[in-house]
């Protein structure tokens, strides 16, 4: 009886050597972005030791030790000290992000500093833009958040991340800043895997929901519209958001379009395995890179996760 093929492919499995020497997808630091929160004061989170809040002093020491383990680029998101209707915090000069590109920019010249623009942080009610009879107003909501990124980039950032799925806003931050990286939230999802994320953010809307201008999770085609209006408004990089829930989305992305693509590994998918290692369901390295390596084989060429310091540990 023939052996051909199944043994000539366990030949290249036998031993690891062979199967570094054969892998067709790997995971390295140089793919990752680690989202970081800002605030006026600390907060930290025993369970989820990768969500804390920094004082401003405090994430610079937190960055140096990022720039000591070899991680390349962190997102900000800023939590204020207190918030209006039209989250003006946002856009001040003084506002906690960009008090944060200041001490950070000098400090670590080699670290890519990229900033969340959204204004659900940062409004009193929590929805991504500014309302009007109790919805979000798209095209004044696209001015504030056009402005939230200039001052982003006025204080220090490499590239700004709109992340509020308002109609327009890619155009309008090209406009007032041509020459800065823009990282759409081409796709972002009306997800059930946000809740620590708006837990440690202090974004979640204080009623209704974000279904009127996140996605379905049943759409891909309307996803891949979306990145066309972004694509066409002049935005550099692609972004899906959760990512494993919505891999074919991913890969749909990477298939119809040559721009850079990245995936958000959001806090739910982060908290999921946290709390299956700690319950002893499973090994948290061994899951953790699994679905980093999953996210990167749909076609990510970038990752948004929580997992970097521990991935710098395990890829020694």
């Amino acid at each position: 009886m023939s052996t051909f093929p199944a043994a000539r492919l366990r030949r290249l499995r036998s031993t690891a050597g062979l199967r570094d020497l054969v892998r067709e997808t790997e995971v390295s630091l140089d793919d990752l972005i680690l989202p970081l929160f800002v605030a006026p004061d600390a907060l930290g989170n025993d369970a989820l030791p990768a969500m804390q809040r920094f004082t401003v002093e405090g994430v610079v020491r937190e960055c140096e030790e990022l720039v000591r383990i070899g991680a390349r680029a962190v997102i900000l998101f800023g939590v204020p000290e207190s918030k209006d209707d039209e989250g003006s915090g946002a856009w001040v000069d003084d506002g906690i992000v960009q008090q944060a590109l200041r001490a950070l920019r000098p400090r670590f010249p080699e670290l890519l500093l990229l900033t969340d623009v959204c204004l659900c942080e940062y409004t009193a009610h929590g929805h991504c833009g500014v309302l009007h009879d109790d919805r979000v107003d798209n095209d004044a909501s696209v001015e504030l958040l056009a402005r939230t990124a200039v001052s982003h980039v006025e204080a220090g950032a490499d590239a700004v991340c709109p992340s509020d799925m308002m109609d327009g806003r890619v155009g309008a931050i090209r406009e007032r800043l041509p020459e800065t990286p823009i990282v759409a939230y081409s796709a972002k999802y009306a997800s059930a895997f946000y809740g620590p994320f708006r837990d440690v953010a202090g974004s979640a809307p204080s009623f209704g929901d974000r279904r009127s201008y996140q996605m379905d999770p049943g759409n891909v085609r309307e996803a891949l519209r979306e990145c066309e209006l972004d694509v066409a408004e002049g935005a550099d990089v692609l972004l899906v958001k959760p990512a494993l829930p919505y891999l074919d989305v991913v890969r749909a992305v990477r298939e119809r379009f040559d721009l850079p693509v990245a995936a958000y590994n959001v806090s739910g998918e982060y908290a999921m395995v946290k709390a299956a290692a700690a319950a002893g369901h499973l090994d948290e390295r061994a899951a953790a890179l699994e679905s980093l390596t999953a996210i990167k084989r749909a076609g990510a060429d970038m990752i948004f996760t929580y997992w970097v310091r521990d991935v710098a540990s395990w890829l020694v």
